[in-house]
């Protein structure tokens, strides 16, 4: 089994790479932005408190986030493998997921980062809130998800580094460069 999770500020290219290994590796794509926006857009009480934090720039709590994962992990048994996209991004989702699999018996193979700058990610999501009219993409709230993002997730590079399963990527490349590289890692990891 394969299970991956791509890691990265906002505006890495996250979403893109996970479309294309999903397809490669016939992988369930576990994307936590996605399963927020879309119980923000049902209007569910999940979603009611995400937007909120979502709104002041705050990243959405450990304990949500952890539910999502085990529900889809759960109701999804027999897959391939899964490709977490923006997950886990504080130390204590590291090792709750560490946990979560297990229970389930399964692991974690690699922790792919895909590394940029601050510039690029602003400027990459501030077209992108130009081109899907995403309203949580204002430079204001963007520098402050980065900055929230850059103080919860160096303990989780630490927390991988330490188990050997941590693995940069220069992020600033072609979306075909950057694939190659991640999935020589993947190969690796999983032969």
């Amino acid at each position: 089994m394969i299970n991956i999770a791509l890691f990265g500020p906002p505006g890495a290219g996250k979403g893109t790479q996970a479309d294309l290994l999903v397809k490669k590796y016939n992988l369930l794509h576990i994307s936590t932005g996605s399963i927020l926006r879309s119980e923000i857009d049902e209007g569910t009480p999940l979603g009611l408190e995400a937007k909120k934090t979502i709104e002041r720039g705050k990243l959405v709590s450990d304990e949500m986030i952890v539910k999502i994962i085990e529900k889809t992990i759960r109701n999804n048994p027999d897959v391939r493998g899964y490709l977490f996209d923006g997950f886990p991004r504080t130390y204590v989702q590291a090792y709750i997921l560490e946990g979560i699999m297990t229970r389930f018996h399964k692991k974690l193979c690699c922790l792919i980062s895909l590394e940029i700058s601050e510039d690029v990610s602003v400027k990459r999501l501030l077209e992108r809130g130009r081109t899907s009219g995403r309203r949580d993409d204002t430079e204001e709230v963007i520098r402050k998800r980065l900055r929230e993002y850059n103080d919860k997730t160096i303990p989780v590079i630490e927390y991988y580094k330490e188990i050997n399963r941590y693995f940069p990527i220069n992020g600033d490349g072609s979306v075909g460069h950057i694939h190659s590289q991640i999935t020589a890692i993947i190969d690796k990891q999983i032969l």
